[in-house]
């Protein structure tokens, strides 16, 4: 998997592609979990990500906990049908906001 970031203003953007699976978890969660602590607000470009496990949604819902102690917000957008589906089943869609494009996920968190 790979993670690249960009800042835009006070929030970070993160893009992830390939799959967030059991080998990425720790790598994605600490990349992920280290940038709340210079901006919490952050936005996720998921759209170039193929597969999310149940591994990836737990570093998606850490990463919700930590930006909220931050008093941060986070937002998703992007979402390829099969990870979209994967976040509605598990319900995570309705812990984690999900938005349709990056403007409105930059919106959401500013």
């Amino acid at each position: 998997m790979d993670i690249v970031h960009e800042k835009d203003g006070d929030v970070v953007i993160f893009r992830l592609s390939g799959r967030l699976d059991s080998n990425a978890a720790a790598s994605a969660e600490a990349d992920l979990g280290a940038a709340v602590a210079g901006a919490p607000s952050l936005a996720i470009d998921l759209s170039g990500l193929d597969y999310i496990s149940s591994a990836g949604l737990r570093v998606m819902l850490v990463l919700a906990r930590k930006v909220q102690q931050a008093s941060g917000k986070l937002a998703l957008f992007g979402l390829q049908p099969a990870v979209r589906q994967v976040f509605t089943v598990s319900g995570f869609d309705t812990i984690i906001s999900i938005q349709p494009d990056a403007a409105a996920a930059l919106a959401h968190v500013r």
